[in-house]
């Protein structure tokens, strides 16, 4: 057994969450670029296009994002390309991130009501002028509070990307514990580093949905 501080412990586990928080940042940012476009497909009015989009949404939300993980890593291999971890985890996450966002931002344009949408057509706007100066900043309202609440479920997803040897809090943890055998002081100190990450989200995410309640009435 290789005896390890509290230091020593800490200063690791520090190291391993810089790689949680660019991997939870590279896929929300990334998720939400990608959800963009997901979104305007899913309420577009062409048939091919909102039924792709559906498809596409339909499999990341119906499958577990530790098998998206294992595709990610392990089929890209069998394509012959040569891809890290961090690599597959981005695209992984990317790809589950986008689908659960494109469907809240779908449900906040959809909860627009139905004299807007009317509004703005008989303005003799064009399609993207509507949703530019009328449609999206009241779907706005509606969105942000469950789009950041959404990002607390993407940095827990990060631990699954330890399953393909990415080096985030989860795995560090795991080295660790094989290290020493003191698994519950480590994994009660990866469990805290989760709660710093996470609960400052969640606290945002309900302050700014009591404000948007606030404005709506």
């Amino acid at each position: 057994m290789i005896e390890f501080t509290l230091w020593d412990i800490l200063r690791n586990l520090l190291l391993a969450a810089h790689w949680t928080v660019l991997l939870s940042l590279i896929a929300f940012i990334s998720g939400g670029l990608v959800a963009g476009v997901v979104t305007m497909g899913r309420i577009s009015e062409g048939r091919a296009t909102n039924y792709a989009s559906r498809i596409y949404i339909a499999v990341l939300q119906g499958t577990p994002l530790l098998v998206q993980l294992f595709l990610a890593f392990f089929g890209l291999a069998l394509l012959g390309l040569d891809v890290s971890p961090l690599a597959a985890a981005s695209l992984a996450l990317t790809l589950y991130t986008s689908a659960f966002l494109a469907e809240i931002w779908r449900g906040a344009i959809q909860s627009v009501p139905r004299g807007q949408w009317e509004g703005a057509k008989s303005l003799a706007l064009t399609r993207w002028q509507q949703m530019r100066f009328i449609i999206l900043p009241q779907a706005l309202r509606v969105g942000v509070a469950p789009t950041v609440g959404f990002s607390v479920q993407v940095v827990k997803g990060t631990a699954l990307a330890s399953v393909i040897g990415f080096v985030e809090l989860t795995k560090a943890g795991t080295v660790i514990v094989n290290a020493t055998f003191d698994a519950f002081r480590i994994y009660g100190f990866v469990a805290l580093f989760y709660f710093v990450l996470c609960y400052p989200l969640s606290l945002g995410a309900k302050a700014l949905e009591r404000r948007m309640v606030v404005k709506g009435h």
